[in-house]
C-alpha cells in the first residue's frame, strides 16, 4: 500500500510517502524476485472462479490520488509492465468535484484517464475521505455512490474495487460496499491478503518513507510481518476501541437515550 510518491512531500503526507528513488528501486526488486502484480480485480476474480493465480502474486496499491502517481510511479510500472490499482478519493482530484480537501498536489482526471490506460485499475475510496464506520447510514452510501458515479463518469467504466479510507470499516460499512455494487474492497491491517478473509476485509501491508530496503525484502517474502508492524497494530488496536465508543455514542444520542 502506498500513497504519495514524491521528492519533497508536504508535512500532511510525508511519513505515509515514498521518494521516486525508493519506489523505482522497489519495484525491481519485485521483477528481481520474480513476483508477478495483478490488479485488485484480477485477484478477486482468480479467487472467484478457482483459477490459479499467477506464481507469486502481489498487489501494488495506491490510496487517495496524488499527482506523483502519475508523474512518477506510472513510468516505472510501464517499464516493468506492471499492473496495479490505485484508489481514488473523488473529492480530492483537481476537476469539477474537488472539493479542496487532498492533503497535497493531487491527479487531475486527465491524469487518472493516462493511468487507466497504463493498465492501472481504478478503484474507489470514497468522495471526501471520512472514517466511514463513524458516519451516518445516509452519509456513508452517499460517500461510496457518488464516488462511483463519479468515477463511472468520468472513465466510462464501473469501478469493481474499493478502500477503505484509513483502513476503518465495520460489518456495517462493509455490507454497505457490497450492496453499493463494489465487488472487493481491501483494508489494511499490515498483514498479507489471505482468501479466507473474504472478498470485503482483504488485508495489505504498508509501504512508508521509513521503508528501508532489508524491510522492503522481508515484507514481501513474507517474513517478519507481525514484528515489523507491531506498533502499527497495537495503534490500531486501541484506536478501535476509542472509535466504537464514539459510534456507540452517537447512536445513544440519535436515540434520545
Amino acid at each position: 500500500m502506498y500513497h504519495a510518491v514524491a521528492t519533497d512531500p508536504n508535512d500532511a503526507t510525508r511519513a505515509l510517502s515514498v521518494t521516486p528513488e525508493a519506489f523505482a528501486e522497489q519495484m525491481a526488486v519485485l521483477a528481481d524476485r520474480g513476483l508477478r502484480p495483478l490488479t485488485t480485480a484480477g485477484l478477486a476474480a482468480c479467487w472467484r472462479s478457482g483459477r490459479p493465480l499467477p506464481e507469486r502474486p502481489v498487489l501494488i496499491t495506491f490510496d487517495d490520488g496524488y499527482e506523483g502517481v502519475h508523474r512518477h510511479a506510472l513510468p516505472v510500472l510501464a517499464k516493468h509492465g506492471f499492473p496495479a490499482t490505485l484508489f481514488v478519493s473523488t473529492g480530492w482530484l483537481r476537476g469539477p468535484y474537488d472539493t479542496g480537501g487532498g492533503l497535497d498536489t493531487m491527479l487531475d482526471w486527465d491524469q487518472v484517464r493516462e493511468l487507466a490506460a497504463g493498465g492501472v485499475e481504478i478503484g474507489g475510496h470514497s468522495h471526501s475521505h471520512p472514517q466511514l464506520d463513524q458516519v451516518s447510514d445516509a452519509t456513508l452510501r452517499f460517500e461510496l455512490i457518488h464516488c462511483k458515479e463519479i468515477i463511472s463518469d468520468q472513465l466510462g467504466a464501473v469501478p469493481a474495487s474499493f478502500a477503505y479510507p484509513y483502513g476503518y470499516s465495520s460489518r456495517r460499512v462493509r455490507q454497505t460496499v457490497r450492496e453499493t455494487g463494489y465487488a472487493q474492497a481491501l483494508a489494511v491491517g499490515n498483514g498479507l491478503a489471505q482468501r479466507a478473509q473474504g472478498p470485503y476485509a482483504l488485508r495489505r501491508v504498508t509501504v512508508r518513507r521509513s521503508t528501508g530496503a532489508e524491510e522492503f525484502e522481508r515484507v514481501i517474502e513474507g517474513r517478519a510481518i507481525a514484528r515489523t508492524f507491531a506498533g502499527d497494530r497495537a495503534l490500531t488496536k486501541g484506536y478501535a476501541v476509542v472509535r466504537r465508543a464514539r459510534q456507540a455514542r452517537r447512536l445513544v444520542s440519535r436515540s434520545g437515550g
